[in-house]
């Protein structure tokens, strides 16, 4: 186990990573920019990665104005699709045999349309089809990248899985979701404290996960966490 920081890119062309994205917006989907992140760490990387959702209702649509809800119905994956550009296919499809590894980014979509930690925080429950690819994939010992909110679904999932959101420490401005921690302590987890800028290694486990938007702080610093936890799950899938 251990924390990493950037470094060069490492080309690994013949990797084909699936990327789990879960709406389009942080407050009610994928956060655009740490997906945004993903695709192009990966892209840098020369890895091949394909866009998945579950085809499914959101939890609730936020206008991204003023944070209140709407009176509307979104699908995840056609939202999803505005990341993707229109290159995306429904999560059920997704072949875990066909790909090297696996990635989530976060913003709240994960927290409301992946799995209901939102709403229900340690007793939160995975969305089956959510369940059964990560399950899969760690099954099979592919690595598993998970950023911001998202390693609240490994913590669920995996037994005794060593996981960062971050800081552990509440009531800071800079880090307004510690509190995180503690729930994934509660589901059986190990919480690991790192700076945005790192990501934290779980090697027995092939997870790799960053705080990213979990800390308020510059969209650069953010980007360069989401690239070392890209860097560190393709070299667990050499």
């Amino acid at each position: 186990m251990y924390v990493a920081r950037l470094s060069s890119s490492v080309r690994t062309m013949s990797t084909k990573v699936a990327v789990v994205l879960s709406g389009c917006g942080v407050y009610d989907g994928a956060e655009v920019h740490e997906s945004s992140a993903v695709l192009t760490h990966l892209s840098r990387h020369g890895a091949q990665a394909a866009c998945f959702a579950p085809d499914k209702d959101q939890m609730h649509v936020v206008d991204h104005t003023a944070g209140s809800e709407m009176s509307e119905t979104r699908n995840v994956l056609k939202e999803s699709a505005r990341i993707a550009r229109g290159k995306i296919s429904d999560l059920a499809e997704l072949p875990a045999e066909d790909f090297d590894a696996l990635i989530l980014p976060g913003g709240f979509g994960a927290a409301k349309n992946l799995s209901t930690f939102a709403t229900q925080g340690a007793d939160m429950t995975v969305d089956p089809t959510v369940s059964e690819k990560i399950k899969a994939f760690h099954a099979a010992g592919k690595p598993i990248g998970l950023c911001c909110i998202a390693p609240v679904i490994a913590a669920k999932l995996i037994p005794g899985v060593e996981v960062t959101v971050g800081s552990d420490v509440e009531g800071t401005e800079t880090w307004p979701y510690a509190g995180t921690a503690g729930a994934i302590a509660a589901m059986g987890a190990k919480h690991v404290v790192t700076d945005v800028s790192q990501a934290h290694v779980d090697s027995s486990n092939k997870v790799v996960t960053t705080a990213a938007y979990m800390c308020e702080t510059d969209v650069h610093k953010i980007h360069d966490g989401i690239g070392v936890m890209v860097s560190e799950v393709l070299k667990l899938a050499k």
